[in-house]
């Protein structure tokens, strides 16, 4: 049975992993655009919730709802007034400008709240579990993972059910015919990098009410998206689910085998999906 909770410790895992991914792969499947400040991006929301808790008082999944718009309006700010002038052919602007992005928001946090680590407390919910068969689940653990379900079912019917959901894949194809059709492919990206801001909010929620966190956690997190988008497929939702939930039972397994192997299980995970399938397991387009 130990196994057993291993394994349905590191599926909860992954749900966190898959939130970490989902606004990464949201916006590289509409706009080819790897985002290297994307980890930093899920702690500089950690920190607006954690601001949002001790200033107003509020209950943090109400500070997430808060804080939800004011990273669209960041989202949709940065990738009109920035992101979007990078764009084109060649990948090493926006790589550049997004890496030193990264450096600005965590020596930004830095100067505003130092090198402590910090939480979001959450009161008596984060240790509250429930015993399903012969395994105990956390509660917390169980709405990460919901909530990732959740976050990728509604991202999916954006995407496949709705105007701007046609929208984003007609950019995403083809952004100058998309042009020629009256879209503006710079609205839409800005668009849907506000959607995935408001994605990484939830995943803020619930990185800073699980773990510690501080101004340099960004580029790990980074790490752990960047792996479960490429082994669910570039561009797939449900594959970056896939993905993370991989990820999440290597590292639990591998800490169940050896603590020291934690880490590691969950790159070499990794890189034994990318041998046997280098597309990833659920790529969007097949050659």
């Amino acid at each position: 049975m130990s196994w057993l909770d291993t394994v349905v410790q590191g599926v909860l895992l992954g749900g966190l992993y898959a939130l970490f991914a989902a606004g990464l792969s949201l916006v590289f499947g509409i706009m080819r655009l790897v985002n290297l400040a994307h980890g930093d991006l899920i702690v500089l929301a950690a920190y607006l919730i954690l601001v949002l808790v001790t200033a107003l008082g509020l209950n943090p999944f109400v500070a997430a709802l808060v804080a939800m718009p004011i990273m669209f309006a960041a989202g949709w700010a940065l990738q009109r007034l920035v992101l979007n002038r990078t764009l084109g052919d060649d990948i090493l602007p926006p790589l550049l400008v997004t890496f030193g992005l990264s450096i600005v928001i965590q020596n930004a946090l830095l100067e505003g709240f130092s090198a402590d680590s910090r939480r979001i407390y959450a009161g008596g919910i984060e240790t509250a579990s429930l015993a399903i068969g012969p395994v105990n689940v956390g509660v917390m653990p169980l709405l990460t993972l919901a909530s990732a379900v959740l976050a990728i079912v509604a991202l999916n019917q954006l995407f496949y059910r709705t105007s701007l959901g046609r929208a984003f894949r007609a950019t995403s194809d083809d952004p100058v015919t998309a042009g020629l059709m009256g879209i503006r492919p710079n609205r839409i990206f800005a668009q849907a990098t506000g959607v995935a801001m408001v994605v990484v909010t939830i995943a803020a929620l619930y990185l800073g009410t699980r773990a510690n966190f501080d101004p340099a956690t960004g580029p790990s997190r980074l790490i752990y998206a960047f792996e479960a988008v490429i082994i669910g497929g570039l561009g797939s939702l449900w594959g970056t689910l896939a993905g993370g939930i991989i990820i999440g039972v290597a590292q639990t397994v591998g800490a169940a085998v050896n603590p020291e192997w934690q880490i590691l299980a969950g790159h070499v995970a990794f890189l034994a999906v990318l041998l046997a399938r280098p597309r990833g397991l659920f790529p969007r387009a097949v050659d």
